[in-house]
């Protein structure tokens, strides 16, 4: 390993400024080997031919034949030059939506035109994930790994699973107990995964297959990796495109492992210093109630990025805090539903770039604010709803503003998760169940009923 920051386009390097160690790309990592601190790819940006403006990425529609042209990532590839194309996989990733929704801002009290929904459940494996996982699989194949690895709440095994089976890897999934939305499980099952069922929570799955990375030398997966935070950075530069490459004022997305919002943050930290964007929006992390680890050492801990000196005391009583409560995060939400999110120091990065907000929902509103989304256009998950019941509280609150121009991000697609959704139609579980009907088998009580 060694510092590769003058020589090459990319490289890696530690977050921590106490540390700032610096590694070649071609050196498989999901952490600092010096400290222990989550890593960042780096870019030497006089060695990459940006383009000046961000609209010209908007060319690459008249080559789409080309499969990485037609890819939401790499259309976008000079954003994350880390390998050569011919390393690159994609699948047709990132085929997605940025859809103006009155109805659903009716909902959250914002004017007509002021709200968008970005809608990644159309990607190939349903969710977000597969933004990451192409940009992760292009690094697996440039270091020539064969088995990966990852941890899941659903959506991750399904993404990489898929994504293993198109890059001809064997793909090990690890789960918990019941912790796993089935929709979710059948995708990494049919792909060919192997499933490692863990007698404990996320959490403890995270820690097993860190471990077992390092004792047999797999590539991890998770958004450890910061290979994948690369990918998901696209994310934005969809929503900036769709919006005629302009910047929205808020982007409010759903917390977890803190994947997303790290990406954001440093997409729009790249952005501004490339002179592609003039202003950066701000961003509301929003957790379930059950799980929401950031919201209490954010707002309850005043837990700061602080230029990358983090105070760690302050996370490591919370953390000891849990354990000798034998807390587990618990939220119908299954994607989100994790209490020692991994990303929690870039997260931290991001609130600061991006003047952030953090906060939690109970269930019911995700649950509500889930059939609204659905009611009016876009079937997705329940953590993607998160997003649409935190930017409902932050309206009622004044802190975002009744016209200001907002995107939701709805990470998964409705069949994600259908037993929750069912249950909560036909067991008239909110203010939005929406039941089957019954009646007799007869004619004329269909007609009267129908009439």
């Amino acid at each position: 390993m060694s510092s590769q920051k003058g020589q090459n386009a990319a490289y890696q390097k530690c977050i921590n400024p106490k540390c700032g160690a610096e590694f070649d790309t071609a050196d498989v990592l999901f952490e600092c080997p010096r400290c222990g601190d989550l890593l960042d790819c780096r870019y030497n940006w006089d060695k990459i031919a940006v383009p000046k403006k961000m609209s010209d990425f908007a060319k690459r529609w008249a080559t789409r034949d080309n499969p990485l042209d037609f890819s939401g990532v790499w259309r976008f590839r000079e954003l994350l030059n880390f390998c050569e194309d011919k390393f690159k996989a994609s699948i047709g990733e990132g085929q997605t939506i940025l859809q103006q929704n009155d109805e659903v801002g009716k909902y959250v009290n914002k004017k007509a035109g002021s709200l968008y929904l970005q809608y990644e459940g159309l990607n190939p494996s349903g969710s977000f994930k597969d933004n990451g996982m192409t940009a992760a699989f292009s690094h697996a194949k440039l270091v020539g790994t064969k088995t990966c690895a990852c941890a899941s709440t659903g959506n991750t095994s399904a993404s990489m699973a898929l994504y293993a089976h198109s890059c001809g890897l064997k793909a090990i999934v690890f789960i918990g107990s019941g912790k796993i939305a089935f929709g979710k499980l059948s995708q990494s099952m049919d792909y060919g995964a192997k499933t490692i069922q863990i007698l404990g929570d996320f959490d403890d799955c995270m820690r097993q297959v860190q471990d077992v990375c390092r004792e047999l030398k797999l590539y991890l997966l998770n958004s450890l990796n910061p290979f994948r935070l690369e990918g998901q950075k696209t994310i934005i530069y969809r929503v900036i495109e769709q919006l005629g490459w302009q910047v929205p004022d808020w982007i409010v997305v759903p917390g977890g492992n803190l994947g997303n919002s790290s990406a954001f943050g440093k997409a729009f930290l790249e952005l501004k210093e490339l002179g592609l964007i003039e202003r950066v929006p701000r961003i509301a992390i929003v957790n379930a109630a059950g799980a929401n680890t950031l919201t209490e050492l954010v707002n309850d801990r005043k837990l700061f990025w602080n230029d990358g000196m983090v105070n760690e005391e302050i996370v490591d009583k919370y953390y000891a805090d849990l354990t000798a409560r034998n807390f587990r995060a618990h939220t119908i939400a299954t994607a989100i539903e994790i209490s020692r999110p991994v990303n929690l120091n870039k997260c931290l990065r991001t609130i600061d770039v991006c003047n952030g907000v953090v906060l939690a929902v109970t269930d019911e509103e995700i649950k509500d604010a889930k059939a609204v989304i659905g009611k009016f256009g876009l079937g997705c998950e329940p953590a993607s709803a998160a997003s649409v019941a935190g930017l409902k509280n932050l309206v009622a609150k004044g802190t975002i503003g009744p016209d200001e121009r907002v995107v939701c991000i709805l990470t998964g697609h409705l069949l994600k998760d259908p037993n929750l959704t069912v249950d909560y139609h036909t067991k008239k579980e909110g203010l939005f169940s929406n039941p089957p009907i019954e009646v007799p088998n007869d004619l004329d009580q269909i007609i009267k009923l129908l009439k």
